[in-house]
């Protein structure tokens, strides 16, 4: 087995690794972040970034491999979803988004079948589809660190919202405020992205039902 394929499936064995650490009872905060999704965040945070070195050591290498184009795509989704889920656990994500996510990687895996069958045409990777995973990683990463829920700042301001921007510690309510923004309007791209990209496989795989 090659490195590329050794770091893809390290990312997959990071995710129930993460999935564990809320279990572990770490008590603590950091800049007003419980220390235990900082350190989901920085797990996360590694395995997004094998998903781009073990592309790169593939290609640079001359090792891509068979295994390797069916566990990559595969690890990722694991990846996102998972994050994706434990944030809707959390209150910090609106659960709609990741039922997006998931019936867009139900239609893509379905032409993908299709595909084959009909003998193996390739649906390219759209912008679409590259824009979808760069503001889903960088979204989930901002959600971890993120101490209010989705959209409280952009959609409605809570009682309490208010209460902690205009208290004492501005310095930290006005770093959550930013982070709450760009969280969500980074999430609404990933959204954005997904529905796009879910159209463009629509589009491009039209042939496929011909008989």
């Amino acid at each position: 087995m090659n490195l590329a394929n050794k770091l893809t499936i390290f990312r997959i064995i990071l995710v129930p690794i993460m999935v564990i650490i809320p279990f572990l009872g770490i008590q603590g905060e950091l800049f007003s972040i419980p220390i235990t999704y900082l350190i989901i965040d920085l797990i996360f945070i590694i395995a997004s970034i094998t998903d781009k070195l073990d592309g790169y050591i593939a290609r640079s290498r001359n090792q891509v491999t068979t295994f390797g184009k069916f566990l990559d795509p595969l690890a990722d989704k694991i990846l996102v979803l998972t994050a994706m889920i434990m944030l809707v656990e959390m209150g910090r994500l609106p659960a709609w988004i990741p039922v997006i996510v998931l019936s867009r990687e139900f239609i893509v895996s379905g032409y993908r079948l299709i595909a084959v069958e009909k003998g193996g045409k390739v649906i390219s990777a759209s912008i679409w589809g590259k824009l979808k995973t760069v503001t889903q990683m960088i979204g989930i990463i901002f959600a971890f660190l993120d101490k209010f829920n989705f959209g409280e700042f952009i959609f409605r301001v809570s009682t309490q919202a208010e209460a902690q921007i205009n208290s004492a510690s501005i310095y930290m309510t006005t770093g959550q405020y930013i982070i709450n923004i760009i969280t969500t309007i980074v999430l609404i791209l990933s959204v954005i992205a997904t529905i796009f990209s879910g159209i463009n496989y629509l589009k491009d795989g039209k042939d496929l039902f011909k008989d």
